[in-house]
């Protein structure tokens, strides 16, 4: 890799750095993202947004759309099936400052199929890209879209993506973020990255990312060397590592990666939980910092114990104490 990383763009909005944090359902919210971006993401997506809840009064939806002046730039996620609320759910992302709006036809989780969103949209190509025609119409930002190689594993013509690909560009999509599992396989079994590559031979002229498989800084930059995608979006691999992103740029710069110490994560993952107790309250925001700290313990040398101390956390002072036990100043884990 070269030492210049390469920056690329979406519409008019350009990207200084190409591996970026995806959307996760659960976990891409306000507070990580800020991490995430302070440790070196430059761009990040939302959580998942259901089109319909973004257009009634609600707390669960002013939170996941919410952003401030240092998230930026950043892709709202929105998911559903009917062009003419994708659309007014668009504009309403756009009046609250997005950059990009992102629609996602890929989701393979069951209650998004049963109700005939994400990649259950893919077996309806013509409705897919009446949706993109909609939002493209409706937004004055650049629109892009999550798509899985299929529906089917055993699809291997992958006629349906194909054509929503070709369609989409078309109408003026400005990138296509390419999954490369089917719908039907989720997320066990190898990602085809030559799908990928095939993609980006296809549309060499149009804005490429990949995803699929990129758990480590370095299959980030594989991704990019194997497939000459234009960036590469880590979405489980950044799980309880938002220093994934600085270890990429380590990594393209030809430089050892990043290593944070104990210490440096007792620090980030303190500032972590205050700011989720900010962001959902008191009494929430430990309960969703539980699932951070299973993620987060990973990175930890005795991470089995570990897990099981975050998931008997309640509240501030539990989690002040598995840190101080775990990461305390004399880096002595799990004393």
């Amino acid at each position: 890799m070269s030492a210049e990383p390469k920056a690329f763009r979406i519409g008019d909005v350009k990207i200084e750095f190409p591996v970026v944090l995806g959307a996760l359902a659960g976990y891409s919210d306000l507070p990580y993202r800020l991490i995430c971006r302070e440790l070196g993401a430059p761009m990040c997506s939302t959580e998942m947004m259901l089109d319909r809840c973004l257009l009634v009064k609600s707390r669960k939806p002013v939170r996941l759309s919410q952003i401030t002046d240092r998230d930026h730039p950043i892709a709202g996620q929105l998911i559903g099936n009917g062009p003419e609320i994708m659309a007014h759910a668009a504009i309403m992302l756009c009046g609250r400052g997005f950059d990009v709006i992102d629609l996602n036809f890929a989701c393979p989780v069951h209650k998004a199929l049963r109700r005939r969103r994400g990649g259950a949209l893919l077996k309806d190509p013509e409705l897919v890209l009446d949706i993109t025609r909609a939002v493209i119409a409706a937004s004055d930002r650049p629109v892009t879209l999550k798509l899985r190689r299929s529906f089917r594993d055993a699809d291997n013509e992958c006629s349906a993506f194909w054509r929503i690909a070709e369609g989409a560009f078309d109408a003026g999509a400005a990138a296509i973020c390419t999954h490369a599992r089917s719908v039907e396989a989720k997320y066990p079994g190898e990602a085809d990255w030559q799908f990928i590559a095939a993609v980006k031979c296809r549309f060499p002229d149009r804005t490429i990312i990949g995803s699929g498989d990129v758990l480590t800084p370095q299959a980030a930059l594989d991704m990019l060397d194997r497939t000459n995608v234009d960036a590469v979006s880590a979405a489980r691999g950044a799980l309880g590592n938002p220093w994934f992103f600085r270890q990429a740029r380590d990594l393209f710069a030809g430089l050892k990666p990043y290593q944070p110490s104990l210490l440096e994560q007792h620090r980030v993952m303190a500032d972590h939980f205050a700011r989720a107790a900010e962001f959902y309250g008191p009494r929430r925001g430990p309960r969703i910092m539980r699932k951070f700290g299973i993620k987060y313990a990973r990175m930890h040398p005795s991470p089995k114990k570990l897990r099981m101390e975050f998931v008997a956390v309640k509240s501030a002072k539990d989690w002040s104490s598995v840190l101080q036990r775990f990461y305390g100043d004399d880096l002595q884990p799990g004393r």
